[in-house]
């Protein structure tokens, strides 16, 4: 298994994270306009902001990206973490990226004190639901999204 490092995302990763970032929003069929590119980016600059950005890198180059942040649970009474974003470089499956993003984001939720860390995905997702598997439990929750 090759190494695959995972850091924090820097200034300097724009273009890589950009392009994966784009693979991304094609994989939901988001089109990503300048100003939600230059918002995300500005949220993942700024250490004041939330939304954290994690980088997976092999061979010199970003071949997957993760976004978190907090999220207040009340019934817990407890912060716990919120997986907005979690994309793999289609040429890079397979080798071990997620598993090094996965080890790292609970290692961030470790020293965070975040009991659980959530995310959603598509239920047709199928190949991300199985590597999902190894790492959580399918909560029996439907998301619901209401326009405002």
């Amino acid at each position: 298994m090759p190494d695959v490092l995972v850091r924090s995302l820097t200034t300097t990763d724009y273009d890589q994270w950009l392009h994966l970032y784009h693979g991304y929003a094609e994989h939901y069929k988001v089109t990503l306009t300048e100003d939600i590119i230059q918002t995300t980016w500005g949220w993942l600059m700024d250490a004041s902001h939330p939304v954290h950005g994690l980088v997976a890198v092999y061979d010199d180059r970003l071949v997957g990206l993760a976004h978190i942040r907090p999220m207040p649970s009340p019934l817990r009474g407890k912060v716990i973490g919120f997986l907005d974003d979690l994309f793999v470089d289609h040429d890079q499956r397979g080798i071990g990226v997620v598993d090094a993003l996965m080890t790292s984001l609970k290692a961030m939720a470790q020293d965070n004190e975040w009991a659980v860390i959530r995310w959603i995905t598509r239920d047709n997702n199928y190949r991300a639901r199985g590597v999902y598997d190894k790492y959580a439990s399918k909560t029996d929750w439907n998301l619901y999204e209401m326009s405002c």
